[in-house]
């Protein structure tokens, strides 16, 4: 429900000056242009005006429960005219009753009652406008914090969902290495288990965390090139290079994996020979700028169509976390794959 547009502080301060400044300009035109004697034009003031306030009032209240549609305004002058009508009656009777021999001031009732009415419709039509503004501004706010909380909600379940998807594709690849490996090399098979176990608790430590560290980061991916490396062999290697403004910058949890990943899947899975897989970051122009480039051979892999659900997920994650679509990039130099990444800093 919207609020009074008297429920603060300033706003009945200019509804108090405002009538003040009304009831004195009423007043003097009782006063000095009618001629009233000032007791009479007095309490005319103060009782015509202090039903007006109210009369106004009852509208704002009215208005606060019952906003009519647009087009329909109808209720609003239904609505001034019977509080128009009801002042006008009760002005007419009850000033009429405190001075009842008074012939001038009697008359002058009469005289003035379709100058009261008209008054009261003006005053309370303009209060009902006013307050219809407000109440529909308010409105509109809430519906758009409301759709913006649900918007919201809806992108943090689709960000929960796409981590959740990338964790089985991940551990089904693993579990199938270790199940090789069981036979042939059990001591390999039960460090990748234990490699495994170690990466899947940061995992979970990471779970409730939206954005983490540049070291953070890396050393999770370590945890995952590590268990690579042990699935690979010698034919996979890495270098890691990142200057120092690096190490405090944020992004994404988990955000390289899926990125790795694919660049091991496009260098590793067309070819028999070893390959080196390169990851650089550095800060450029408020952005963490993360580039991983692998080799691949333009005969046999389409890295350009085949990029799979990994990368189509970290492109959907950054642009749900910042509303744009130019922070992943993929491009071909001669018979390397280059990926980047950037992730603005705030």
């Amino acid at each position: 429900m919207a609020s009074s547009p008297l429920s603060n502080t300033k706003n009945r301060l200019i509804f108090a000056a405002t009538w003040l400044v009304w009831s004195s300009m009423y007043f003097k035109m009782l006063y000095f242009n009618w001629q009233i004697e000032w007791q009479y034009a007095l309490a005319d003031t103060l009782v015509t005006n202090g039903l007006l306030s109210i009369a106004c009032l009852l509208v704002m209240i009215n208005l606060r429960f019952y906003n009519p549609t647009k087009g329909k305004f109808v209720h609003l002058l239904v609505l001034c005219v019977a509080v128009s009508f009801l002042y006008t009656a009760i002005i007419r009777f009850g000033l009429a009753a405190i001075w009842p021999d008074n012939a001038a001031y009697q008359l002058f009732l009469k005289q003035s009652l379709q100058v009261r009415f008209d008054m009261a419709l003006l005053i309370t039509g303009c209060a009902s406008l006013i307050s219809t503004v407000i109440y529909t501004q308010q409105e509109y706010k809430e519906n758009e914090q409301r759709k913006t909380e649900a918007e919201k909600i809806a992108r943090e379940a689709e960000l929960f969902k796409l981590r959740q998807q990338l964790q089985p594709h991940f551990l089904f690849n693993s579990l199938n290495s270790i199940s090789a490996l069981a036979i042939s090399e059990p001591p390999l098979a039960r460090k990748m288990i234990q490699q495994l176990s170690d990466f899947l608790r940061g995992t979970l430590k990471k779970e409730d965390q939206q954005h983490i560290n540049w070291n953070e980061e890396l050393q999770y991916l370590n945890l995952y090139l590590e268990i690579e490396k042990v699935r690979f062999g010698h034919r996979l290697s890495t270098v890691i290079n990142s200057s120092p403004e690096t190490g405090t910058a944020q992004l994404p949890s988990m955000l390289l994996q899926p990125i790795v990943e694919n660049a091991i899947k496009f260098g590793l899975y067309d070819t028999t020979e070893a390959i080196t897989i390169s990851i650089k970051a550095e800060v450029e122009n408020n952005n963490l700028v993360v580039t991983v480039q692998n080799p691949f051979d333009p005969e046999t892999s389409r890295p350009n169509q085949g990029t799979g659900f990994g990368l189509r997920s970290v492109q959907r994650r950054l642009y749900l976390l910042y509303g744009r679509s130019d922070l992943l990039e993929g491009r071909v130099l001669d018979s390397m794959y280059i990926t980047i990444i950037k992730i603005p800093q705030s």
